[in-house]
């Protein structure tokens, strides 16, 4: 095999897990300390909140603009959750995986499996706290929704923890540290990535 002509193909991990549970912190910080991946950011219907940024955060769409590419198959996965429409665009996902770039999406545990049906060598793992006590107390902390949306919220993580048993792997994130060196761990394992530091 010519390896100047062939690239190996990068990883697809799908990661999931109730609102609160620090997905994106954990998954922001193995990023920034491994080489060879990227983070896919999901379309969205919801509104910007304070700090994030259009095309970092999010690709922050309207309703119309949303539906347009569920129409032309411009989505890997898409679902409607909690009131808006998130989704994974097609094209970034396989342009970044056929360069040899590892790819991590952060989706909810409905287009987990889809991208699962879809792409059967993807890898999932499901990122959760204990208890949903903990969970309560960690949406009410970080105090970016109202009271509705968090009993909302809460209801639902209650139905996407039946979902664990369908993922490769379940991390823990009672402690912070573990969590992100367990998350690091399976990121490199998985992929053959190195750590950058």
């Amino acid at each position: 095999m010519d390896q100047k002509q062939n690239t190996v193909r990068g990883t697809l991990f799908v990661i999931s897990g109730p609102s609160g549970v620090g997905k994106s912190t954990l998954v922001r910080e193995a990023l920034s300390e491994l080489d060879n991946f990227t983070r896919s950011t999901s379309a969205t219907t919801r509104s910007a909140r304070t700090g994030e940024v259009q095309g970092k955060n999010y690709h922050f769409l309207s309703e119309t603009e949303f539906k347009k590419m569920i129409e032309n198959k411009q989505l890997l996965e898409w679902v409607e959750y909690c009131g808006y429409y998130y989704g994974t665009q097609v094209k970034f996902v396989e342009d970044n995986l056929s360069k040899g770039i590892n790819v991590v999406l952060e989706i909810e545990v409905i287009g987990a499996m889809k991208v699962k049906k879809t792409m059967p060598d993807a890898y999932l793992i499901f990122i959760t706290v204990s208890d949903t006590v903990q969970l309560e107390k960690r949406l009410r902390k970080r105090a970016t929704e109202c009271e509705t949306v968090i009993l909302n919220r809460i209801e639902k993580a209650k139905e996407e923890m039946k979902y664990e048993k369908y993922y490769d792997c379940i991390i823990i994130n009672n402690n912070y540290n573990e969590a992100l060196k367990n998350l690091l761990h399976v990121l490199t394992s998985k992929s053959g990535g190195i750590l950058n530091k």
